[in-house]
């Protein structure tokens, strides 16, 4: 089955897909975008999703290209036209098509485009099985990363530099030495009493929908959760780290800058958030 895209009202064959030289998002990275994942045909946190996607529109002053519901029989087609039963769904919006200026143009419209991929699910949980290295960096990001932009060349370069290592993802730190976030992941840590510990929500990080579910239900288990900045120090000696995201879900760690963590395999609270993931996106 040959892929589809959705572009601003029709859907085409994936390779013929294009938007205009003009359109802002390739000009200025003037746009936001999601990424929803899929299990079983359901799209997972999709309400937080289109809630954080109608904040970042709200925040960069772009108009919405259309209402919830539409938007949601949209993707449902994108999935429905690729087949895609398990996988992800990438909506990208941007201020339209205008000459280049770098003023907000008066008069465009906003532009949609999106596309659906199919994933492994048993790939996931092999890399799971064993877990994942992550290296640290310094975070040069701008000041608005609760905002889910399409810019993202400081990630891109971390993200590199992780490859390059050897390794799975890259934590950024900020210049106190703290940990923010992964270039694609929100960071975790267990100490060594147990608890967990993640970075609050502030203009500092893009608030993960998937860590955000993740501490909705952690509500309900008897696990202890501080929400606070920690030390690359901290991240470290953890006794376990772990990361979240849309495409991973809950991913442990066993590696930090060529340091083991814990006994170098995945640790059983990590397994175990998985496990309680996993039943919430198969309920």
């Amino acid at each position: 089955m040959s892929r589809i895209a959705y572009v601003n009202g029709q859907y085409v064959p994936h390779i013929d897909a294009s938007v205009h030289v003009e359109d802002r998002g390739y000009q200025f990275a003037d746009g936001v975008y999601e990424v929803i994942p899929v299990v079983g045909n359901k799209l997972i946190g999709e309400g937080g999703h289109l809630d954080r996607l109608q904040r970042s529109l709200g925040e960069l002053k772009i108009e919405e290209p259309m209402k919830r519901d539409p938007l949601k029989l949209v993707m449902r087609e994108v999935l429905r036209r690729n087949g895609v039963v398990n996988g992800l769904i990438y909506l990208q919006i941007t201020r339209g098509v205008a000459p280049r200026d770098h003023a907000f143009p008066l008069d465009a419209v906003s532009s949609l485009v999106m596309t659906a991929k199919k994933t492994s699910l048993e790939k996931s949980e092999k890399k799971a099985e064993i877990g994942v290295a992550v290296i640290t960096v310094p975070d040069i990001r701008w000041g608005r990363c609760d905002i889910k932009s399409v810019a993202l060349l400081p990630n891109i370069l971390a993200k590199q530099e992780a490859a390059d290592r050897g390794a799975y993802e890259a934590f950024q730190y900020d210049v106190d030495g703290f940990v923010t976030e992964g270039t694609s992941t929100n960071a975790w840590i267990v100490d060594q009493d147990g608890t967990l510990i993640t970075r609050p929500e502030s203009n500092s990080i893009l608030s993960g929908i998937t860590r955000a579910d993740l501490l909705a239900l952690l509500e309900t288990e008897n696990i202890k959760v501080e929400l606070r900045a920690f030390t690359v120090e901290e991240l470290h000696n953890a006794r376990e780290v772990f990361l979240t995201s849309s495409s991973a879900y809950v991913q442990p760690v066993v590696e930090v800058d060529g340091k083991v963590i814990g006994n170098g395999k995945p640790g059983s609270i990590s397994a175990n958030l998985r496990e309680i993931f996993k039943s919430y996106m198969n309920n």
